[in-house]
């Protein structure tokens, strides 16, 4: 192995803003910020999310990012702050550090992810179940 998940998470971590969750829940509400959902859809019905959030499971976010992708979403290319969060912090991080590396700007994660965020007292909205 010639760089693990530690040595990876270290990287991201020293280029990217962690932004602790109590940080995070003063900024939930702003039109400037959008909070971005890494986690599995599983993880997401089992466990709820932050409400408003936008889904982007973490396979599909260089695609979604990229305007040249087929798959392409829009809501990256808007004037937003984007807040990556996932269960625990890990992915956020890595993802945070590939969207930066890709070229958007405002990018943050939230550190210790879902978990730390429900834990600080952040609103959480169960979906609805899947049919």
């Amino acid at each position: 192995m010639k760089k693990g998940y530690k040595a990876l998470l270290a990287e991201a971590e020293a280029v990217v803003e962690t932004m602790p969750a109590e940080q995070a829940l003063s900024l939930h509400g702003d039109d400037g910020v959008l909070f971005v959902d890494l986690r599995d859809p599983r993880e997401i019905q089992r466990e709820g999310r932050i409400p408003g959030a936008f889904s982007c499971p973490r396979g599909m976010l260089e695609f979604w990012i990229d305007p040249e992708s087929p798959y392409a979403k829009p809501v990256f290319a808007e004037d937003k702050r984007f807040l990556f969060y996932c269960a625990s912090g890990w992915r956020s991080a890595l993802a945070a550090r590939t969207a930066q590396e890709m070229g958007l700007e405002k990018v943050a994660h939230v550190g210790g992810g879902f978990t730390a965020w429900r834990n600080a007292g952040g609103a959480v909205e169960m979906p609805e179940p899947r049919k």
